[in-house]
């Protein structure tokens, strides 16, 4: 399976936050054969790539699994469904988006209403999340028999590749980071190694970075490299806030990080030719960096991220070659710097 596949089939996989199950499913198989696999009281996948003794460095990859999504509060009486965000919805997306309701008894299609230009009184203003409602085409009678408040609502969106190496589809924040974890894990598991080794796909990271928090706490690591998403440059985005697709894995600056990883990342990428810049932050990262490092009496901690178009929204765009950088940088930095295969 190539890596614009694996990135296309986790992104498909349902993974909404707190409901992270069928996602953590398809990538336990893309882990076969890199290490035991297990599941942590909050859902995260962890896999043990390597066991070394108690006293040598214990290395975490970890990417978070979950993905943006809403969950059904109310049932109106014409069985209209009222919801609420599971993390951070760009609201420029969510008039006339279609969904799929995700019940016991299985996927419901749904829309979410607007209304028609011609009857609005304001067209400036966008409604919060909670003003919305979704028509699955059902009574109020109906819908109750079908579908449970706190039911799970995703966006549909066909993933698919584009132009130039490019893929775009719905969770690849940071469906992509995922796959960079398991191409580095794939590569690492074949490799003598004077360290243990440790993947993590954390849930909940959308609303506070819980699951990575807790399997933090149970694998325990020295070390640990998260991988997440950073915006990439658009047109109508500014530029120094942004990385640039096709340009390779963005190496984080932060206080919360460890200077030491951040350099010898950037020592790594320019000795094996792997194109990297620079993303410098003067506080929090916002991903599970922030929790990682602190976990137990302290973890070792660096982030490298994909910079990616379109964030929280179901068009994600990242370059195949930036997914594969992020993966290629990891395992060579873990072989130089913790005695793996030269």
């Amino acid at each position: 399976m190539d890596t614009s596949t694996m990135i296309l089939e986790l992104s498909q996989a349902t993974g909404i936050v707190g409901m992270e199950a069928g996602a953590v499913k398809t990538a336990e198989k893309m882990l076969e054969g890199c290490g035991d696999c297990s599941v942590s009281a909050l859902g995260s996948l962890i896999c043990r790539v390597k066991t070394a003794p108690a006293d040598k460095p214990h290395i975490m990859l970890t990417a978070h699994i979950d993905e943006i999504g809403l969950v059904v509060t109310y049932i109106d009486e014409k069985g209209f469904l009222r919801v609420s965000g599971c993390g951070g919805i760009d609201l420029g997306i969510i008039l006339a988006a279609q969904v799929l309701v995700h019940t016991k008894q299985g996927d419901l299609p749904g829309v979410v209403c607007t209304v028609p230009p011609h009857l609005q009184p304001d067209d400036t203003k966008l409604p919060k999340v909670e003003d919305i409602c979704i028509d699955v085409g059902l009574s109020q009678e109906q819908a109750k028999q079908k579908i449970a408040l706190g039911d799970r609502v995703s966006f549909v969106n066909k993933a698919g590749r584009m132009l130039n190496g490019q893929v775009s589809g719905k969770a690849i924040d940071d469906r992509g980071g995922c796959t960079s974890v398991i191409l580095a894990a794939r590569e690492l598991a074949k490799c003598d190694l004077d360290c243990s080794l440790t993947v993590m796909l954390s849930t909940l990271e959308e609303i506070g970075s819980q699951g990575a928090k807790t399997a933090a706490e149970e694998i325990m690591p020295t070390h640990a490299i998260v991988v997440d998403v950073a915006f990439g440059h658009t047109p109508d985005a500014p530029r120094h806030q942004c990385g640039e697709l096709g340009k390779g894995a963005m190496i984080g600056v932060a206080p919360v990080l460890d200077n030491d990883m951040s350099r010898q990342l950037v020592e790594t990428a320019k000795k094996h030719k792997i194109p990297y810049q620079m993303d410098v932050q003067g506080g929090r990262t916002g991903t599970d960096s922030d929790e990682v490092a602190v976990c137990g009496a302290g973890v070792r901690t660096a982030l490298v991220s994909i910079p990616q178009k379109f964030m929280h929204t179901p068009i994600e765009t990242v370059m195949v070659s930036d997914v594969e950088a992020v993966g290629k940088l990891m395992a060579l930095y873990i072989k130089d710097i913790f005695g793996g295969e030269r």
